[in-house]
């Protein structure tokens, strides 16, 4: 057979193998570690906004990933509680490293997560020591249900108040909490 019937063969073939170890093809690989969802890693705590909201770094590489706890409301930072579960949260874990298993997103675009510290549920100890809500979907009292009727009945954390308010009827009623101002150069001490 003439070399002209094989040579579109050879280009196309060829071309493809150039592709598959180019540059831009091995970027992915080379930008670090992709979470898939139901796939557990390890990540370090970096920074804790809220009680149910951390940022993490995957020990694999890649990059920090914003995530929200599965399964619990925690207090707004605005609400009364939410500082302090902002900081019972932060001091567990901060600077820990955590496993973490991705199960989808949300409507914010983070990734709702299991958590698991020392071999604990996070979400569960979170809700145990009273410092958020078993989230409830539609007829549901959610995967935390018993651990907040402990924690109720031991008045731990934001459950010690009589009138402590789910946070999803403190948004229904007072909308989100107001973004915090940003501090800049000028506003920090001289050194």
């Amino acid at each position: 057979m003439p070399w002209s019937l094989f040579a579109p063969l050879f280009f196309v073939f060829g071309a493809s193998l150039a592709l598959a170890q180019s540059p831009a093809s091995t970027s992915s690989a080379a930008s670090g570690f992709r979470p898939r969802f139901n796939v557990a890693y390890e990540a370090r705590v970096t920074r804790v906004p809220d009680g149910d909201t951390l940022w993490v770094k995957p020990l694999a590489g890649g990059t920090y990933r914003k995530l929200r706890l599965d399964g619990v409301d925690a207090p707004e930072i605005c609400q009364d509680g939410g500082v302090a579960s902002r900081e019972a949260l932060a001091g567990r874990l901060l600077e820990q490293t955590v496993t973490v298993t991705e199960r989808r997103r949300d409507d914010y675009g983070r990734a709702l997560v299991r958590l698991k510290h020392r071999g604990d549920d996070v979400a569960g100890w979170l809700v145990r020591e009273g410092w958020a809500w078993s989230y409830r979907w539609r007829h549901s009292d959610g995967p935390f249900a018993i651990e907040e009727v402990l924690a109720r009945k031991d008045r731990k954390g934001i459950f010690a108040s009589v009138g402590a308010e789910n946070p999803r009827d403190f948004r229904k009623r007072h909308g989100p909490c107001p973004m915090p101002a940003r501090s800049s150069a000028k506003d920090q001490p001289a050194r």
